[in-house]
């Protein structure tokens, strides 16, 4: 921004210099109707030659929006993550592509950390709705399955959409499908030469966990496959469960040949677990991962894996609750595809 003589540009200085009120220039930097082409055009030169910024205070004098879209996240993982220095991939991911989606649309993206536990969340999420006023809010896993926070934002007739949630009766709902992905790498390692496959899963807290473990399943009794409950282990989608899960599956007299890993995280442990076993992999064990974050490409041997398209289902939502807020249906069903990205994890089984 340019002073004037006054200080700072501001929206008023904008209406005298172009002879409109305060209001038609919002209209304009709102991109709203009933304003003539050449007002319009009249004004932003004005904004460009006065070099002016509009702030959300400015945005919000056409109507009663804030250009806001609330995003709200899983509080306990994130933290630990970010204390145990173990990065948090899926957020950024996430975060790029809504921050992105809703800076083209004039909209500004905010994110909040709210526990799981569903008193807290609801008391949590309350508070961020008075003080922010968002125009759409996002839930994440696990909180797109709390019907408390739904039931909430229907109530104050606020746009609110869901990544990956199991029941999609309400809200406008992106996700891929985790069951399918799942018969996707057991296919995969199926056509390989193995039978002896494993999977560890997620948290029980997140919808995907148990969908993923499903179409594991299913894949496997469609290949004619027994299926085996000691090749079934649970982690929490952190490293050090990954590595537990692993070891009880090596461990076991007849081991598996390959595994699935329900995230990124726990497929590294996976080959953590292996190495100091002295087990090679792919040689000695496949290994296919969920997710594909970007550490994958830095694993030794690089992983196969799942890519969940993270970026695209939050940018997918965040347009979709912007238009939403401009009159588009609030509800709505939404898969992107995944895909199965094959490095130097997997290979035929050892003879």
């Amino acid at each position: 921004m340019v002073a004037s003589k006054g200080g700072t540009v501001t929206i008023e200085h904008v209406a005298s210099a172009a002879g409109v009120s305060r209001q038609t220039v919002s209209r304009v930097i709102n991109n709203g109707p009933n304003v003539k082409p050449a007002v319009r055009e009249r004004i932003l030169q004005v904004i460009d030659q006065l070099g002016y910024v509009p702030n959300l205070a400015a945005r919000r004098m056409g109507g009663a929006r804030s250009y806001l879209i609330l995003a709200i996240n899983d509080r306990q993982r994130t933290i630990h993550n970010w204390q145990a220095g173990l990065g948090n991939d899926w957020v950024d991911q996430m975060l790029y592509g809504g921050m992105l989606t809703c800076e083209e649309r004039g909209y500004h993206m905010l994110f909040e950390l709210v526990d799981t536990q569903q008193e807290c969340a609801v008391r949590q999420v309350e508070r961020a709705l008075a003080a922010l006023q968002p125009d759409g809010v996002m839930l994440t896993p696990p909180h797109t399955e709390n019907t408390a926070l739904s039931g909430l934002l229907e109530s104050r007739g606020i746009p609110y959409g869901r990544i990956g949630a199991a029941a999609r009766e309400d809200g406008i709902n992106v996700f891929m499908n985790d069951a399918e992905a799942s018969s996707a790498a057991v296919r995969h390692l199926v056509e390989l030469g193995h039978q002896r496959i494993a999977f560890i899963s997620g948290s029980a807290d997140y919808a995907a966990s148990d969908t993923r473990l499903a179409g594991y399943g299913a894949a496997l009794a469609g290949y004619g496959i027994a299926a085996v409950d000691a090749y079934v282990e649970h982690g929490d989608f952190s490293f050090a469960s990954g590595v537990a899960a692993m070891d009880r599956l090596l461990a076991l007299p007849v081991p598996p040949t390959a595994v699935i890993a329900s995230n990124d995280e726990m497929a590294f442990a996976a080959l953590h677990a292996a190495d100091a076993r002295g087990i090679a992999v792919p040689g000695g064990l496949s290994v296919v991962s969920f997710d594909d974050t970007p550490g994958v490409r830095f694993s030794v041997p690089p992983l196969t894996a799942i890519r969940q398209p993270i970026a695209d289902l939050s940018a997918s939502l965040c347009g979709r609750l912007v238009d939403a807020v401009n009159g588009a249906p609030r509800t709505g069903n939404h898969e992107l595809p995944f895909e199965l990205v094959v490095r130097k994890t997997t290979a035929a089984p050892a003879s």
